[in-house]
């Protein structure tokens, strides 16, 4: 049996070797991908982003509980920071989420974000569609946890969560750089904390503000097309008829934990029957598209550096003869002509 068969069939071990090519980028990791993609598109992808500390770990521990008895299976992707030494991943999630190990129906992969910005790794995407065509009825993926940039998430999600505590600046922060845009459900975790009716209050009143810009960028711009608005966050489709819900929460304990997986299916309901899903299903694929096409254009520009062109042009920037800009733009006409002219 090939690893494709293996991988649709459920096989664990066929699973873990694929998601270790694609993080390896093994030369056969294209061929996977493609043969997988048509077994895709049956998974709900889940985001889980927010700053450090808030407990994020804590809490899809025990969101997974409640789905494993509704005997959904799981796929966990949880994204880790980079080892300086080494550039694999810290794996602290997996220390953390230890009650799942032992279950079946749970699978959870850690990997390392390997120097890539915005909260994800480079091969995110790829290892979700793996873990969507080996039939896992939901895809959680917890973002790295260490900025405040974290928005890559809403372009490859269906079901974007930000996960927020009260009394910390960096939570205020969070919401003023971005990640409230992306959220279709906020939650206030460690809401046993004080503050927590302040920062639900001041909550409230950033997404009004939102909601207010939204109103009024929609009223100046009344033709945009489905292929742009894919590119943006969720603010510009009809998900704005969804009203963001803030669910306040103390993962430890598990209270709330059941009005968020609700919340959650709730949203699922809401996208699959307004036509949101598809529209996000193509933001997703533009998104992926692009970055393959950025990648292999990486790769081309990076042999045809070690060129002797490319380096007789460093060679003349050196001696003064002309500037880097001039430079530059002589190496992109020679990859134009060298590369692209011969493929046409």
């Amino acid at each position: 049996m090939s690893l494709i068969q293996q991988i649709i069939g459920g096989d664990r071990r066929a699973l873990a070797q694929a998601l270790t090519l694609i993080e390896n980028d093994d030369h056969n990791s294209q061929n996977i991908l493609a043969n997988l993609y048509r077994h895709t598109g049956h998974s709900h992808i889940i985001g889980i982003t927010g700053i450090p500390g808030v407990g994020k770990s804590t809490l899809i521990n025990s969101l997974a509980k409640l789905m494993r008895k509704r005997d959904d299976t799981l796929g966990l992707l949880a994204i880790d920071p980079s080892s300086q030494f080494s550039q694999g991943a810290i794996l602290g999630d997996r220390i953390r989420m230890r009650d799942l190990l032992g279950d079946k129906g749970v699978f959870i992969r850690s990997m390392a974000t390997r120097g890539v910005l915005g909260g994800l790794s480079s091969t995110a995407s790829a290892a979700v569609d793996i873990l969507d065509a080996a039939g896992f009825d939901r895809v959680i993926v917890e973002t790295v946890g260490v900025g405040q940039s974290e928005v890559d998430i809403a372009s490859n999600a269906q079901t974007s969560i930000v996960v927020l505590c009260p009394g910390l600046g960096d939570s205020i922060q969070a919401a003023k750089s971005g990640l409230l845009e992306i959220a279709d459900i906020i939650v206030i975790n460690k809401s046993d904390y004080p503050k927590v009716n302040l920062t639900k209050s001041y909550l409230h009143e950033m997404i009004d503000i939102g909601r207010a810009a939204q109103t009024r960028g929609s009223e100046t711009q009344t033709t945009i097309s489905d292929t742009h608005s894919v590119s943006n966050g969720n603010l510009d489709t009809d998900n704005s008829l969804w009203e963001v819900p803030i669910i306040t929460t103390v993962a430890t304990t598990g209270e709330g934990v059941g009005d968020l997986f609700e919340q959650l299916l709730a949203h699922y309901n809401h996208i699959k029957s307004t036509g949101e899903m598809t529209r996000r299903r193509n933001r997703r694929l533009r998104a992926i598209f692009e970055s393959q096409l950025r990648k292999q254009l990486y790769t081309k520009l990076s042999q045809m550096l070690s060129e002797d062109y490319c380096l007789r042009q460093l060679e003349v920037i050196m001696e003064g003869e002309t500037d880097p800009y001039t430079a530059a733009t002589n190496c992109i006409k020679h990859f134009e002509t060298n590369y692209i002219g011969d493929e046409e």
